[in-house]
């Protein structure tokens, strides 16, 4: 299988094997493509998704991995694009930066190459087959050869889950550095209902607050809660919602499109779920939340600032997608990086996100090695440092590579400490 100038393999005596590059288009004639990432919240359909729909500017590709036999063994997406090194550090330095790009528009922005997931934290094809290890060596490999060939100066696997360290440490072998990336949390939600966690799950000034912010909003109109699969009949509603929350947001990576809201829906309406809030018959509050197994992922939020801080929407949906999620038999609810002070308090636990970044120049890579630890986002967060668990951004944690019983003991060890403090 070949893709024009960018396709290649490498093969190795042992294993053996070959990687090559593939676009979506050659992926439609490969049984596996359909099991890719199978167990997943995200499977192949989300990748699709992806890159129909957002940043149509980046170069969406995909590595396929096959044995001695040519037999496929595993698929990576990976893309490319224009990477701001600089994006993390504080507000001082970007001034600074601004004042450099004035007359070097393209200081510290280097063509990368990115392994991963565009909207969303990446993870491995078949990543508890017992071979899978020797597949990613493979992999590793020839990440270098392709990034010079497609004119890529800087590579990086995204935001892998801790989870995968042992795994992926044959990275570090090959001139990569692993720096954490601004985590996800996760909030073990085995309560009877909400009442419930607000007693056992919070400590006093937390429930008191949120009680007090409960009566402020049930003191306006009332609020009614909907649960849907698919919003394209009220896009036009939603989206502005969405944009909002992203302007507003401090760091901006991929920024999402209506078609991307509305497809995610009709493709993937078993792992769908829109929770949306209305007040007078007005859309004032949306979630897109992906569910697996015994899992609900809040993904993506939308506000009505007009009504947003008044009503205290941010908690009133956090309760009532926690109270849906408790109703229907889930037990751990996970949320996306950023706004970590609520979730502080709300007792929610970092899940690692780590980053593999290497330069494809060996002198180059020397002096990157130095500069990471200066330039990695969690460096300055200094609400991230008040997470019991924050020590696990860098060091290794002491779970097994099994996503959903790594995940399930971070929370339990985080409801552990949380009700230990309430």
């Amino acid at each position: 299988m070949k893709s024009g100038p960018a396709a290649f393999s490498v093969a190795e005596p042992d294993p053996g094997g070959t990687v090559e590059v593939a676009t979506r288009a050659d992926l439609r004639r490969l049984r596996h493509w359909r099991n890719a990432f199978l167990g997943q919240r995200k499977d192949y359909r989300y990748y699709e998704i992806v890159e129909r729909t957002i940043q149509p500017e980046f170069s969406y590709r995909y590595f396929i991995v096959k044995d001695a036999r040519g037999d496929v063994r595993t698929i990576q997406p990976f893309f490319l694009l224009d990477q701001d090194m600089l994006a993390g550090i504080p507000w001082l330095a970007k001034a600074a930066t601004r004042l450099v790009r004035g007359w070097w528009p393209s200081f510290m922005q280097l063509r990368t190459l990115m392994v991963g997931c565009a909207a969303g934290e990446g993870h491995l094809d078949r990543a508890h087959d017992l071979s899978h290890g020797r597949d990613i060596e493979l992999l590793a490999t020839a990440l270098r050869q392709h990034a010079v060939q497609a004119k890529a100066r800087l590579i990086v696997m995204k935001e892998f889950p801790a989870e995968y360290r042992s795994s992926l440490d044959c990275l570090l072998d090959r001139g990569f550095t692993r720096v954490p990336s601004y985590p996800m949390v996760g909030l073990n939600i085995d309560y009877c209902d909400f009442d419930d966690y607000m007693r056992r799950g919070i400590d006093r000034h937390t429930r008191s607050d949120l009680r007090r912010k409960f009566r402020d909003a049930a003191s306006a109109d009332p609020i009614a809660m909907s649960v849907v699969s698919d919003i394209t009949p009220v896009i036009d509603d939603i989206y502005p919602l969405y944009l909002q929350v992203y302007d507003r947001a401090p760091l901006k990576f991929e920024k999402l499109t209506k078609e991307y809201f509305c497809e995610i829906g009709r493709r993937m309406p078993d792992k769908v779920r829109y929770f949306i809030w209305r007040q007078s018959g007005k859309p004032i509050a949306f979630s897109l939340s992906l569910v697996q197994g015994d899992a609900i992922y809040n993904e993506y939020l939308g506000l009505d600032y007009s009504v947003a801080l008044e009503l205290h929407l941010y908690f009133y949906a956090f309760r009532d997608v926690m109270s849906w999620a408790i109703a229907n038999g889930y037990r751990r609810l996970f949320s996306t990086s950023l706004v970590y002070d609520p979730k502080l308090h709300l007792r929610f636990s970092l899940v690692p996100l780590d980053l593999y970044v290497r330069h494809t120049s060996p002198i180059l890579n020397f002096v990157l090695k130095r500069l990471l630890p200066l330039l990695e986002p969690t460096r300055y967060d200094k609400t991230l440092r008040k997470f019991p668990n924050y020590a696990e951004l860098k060091e290794q944690p002491d779970y097994p590579l099994a996503s959903n019983t790594a995940r399930s003991e971070i929370l339990d060890q985080g409801a552990t400490r949380s009700r230990k403090a309430a």
